[in-house]
């Protein structure tokens, strides 16, 4: 119970120090340099030999993942630093400000997707599965403290879950 008598669990700051942050933490590292190894390597050559509009698409498409895992890079950095003690919380506060977790999305219907090589295609689709777990987890984590919803010690149990549940999925 905190001093202001209220009653809620966080769920998301004991998974931001678990294991599942730490595989989380592994994969979205994982992917960056899969990724880099890829764009440095078969992408490169892949992308001498597509058709115009493909090639454009590539360029662009290139560009929006390396940005989307540099950004999703940043915040399980910065997740990391507080969980080693190396940051405060306050400071992660200021530093994530700069880091974007939305946007960057895929037009799959753009003229030349179907023709970008397979396996740049699966790093694209990785990496926005990636960073809506990472955003979700962001969310639940540091939504503003207005949004949260406190239990008085007195309303029922059933009622300060479901009060918890709602504005973890933003159904106030």
């Amino acid at each position: 119970m905190s001093e202001r008598g209220l009653n809620t669990v966080s769920f998301a700051g004991h998974v931001a120090t678990s294991s599942q942050f730490k595989n989380l933490y592994a994969e979205g590292m994982g992917l960056v340099e899969e990724t880099a190894s890829y764009l440095d390597g078969p992408g490169r050559q892949a992308a001498k030999v597509l058709p115009r509009m493909a090639s454009v698409l590539y360029a662009a498409e290139s560009m929006r993942l390396t940005t989307r895992l540099m950004q999703m890079a940043s915040w399980l950095l910065l997740q990391r630093a507080v969980n080693n003690g190396e940051m405060t919380r306050d400071q992660v506060l200021s530093e994530k400000s700069k880091v974007r977790l939305d946007g960057f999305n895929v037009d799959r219907a753009a003229p030349g997707w179907n023709e970008l090589p397979e396996s740049f295609r699966d790093l694209v689709e990785r990496s926005l599965r990636l960073q809506n777990r990472v955003a979700l987890l962001d969310r639940e984590m540091y939504r503003p403290q207005e949004a949260q919803s406190f239990v008085p010690d007195n309303q029922n149990s059933v009622q300060a879950q479901l009060s918890l549940l709602q504005t973890a999925f933003g159904n106030n």
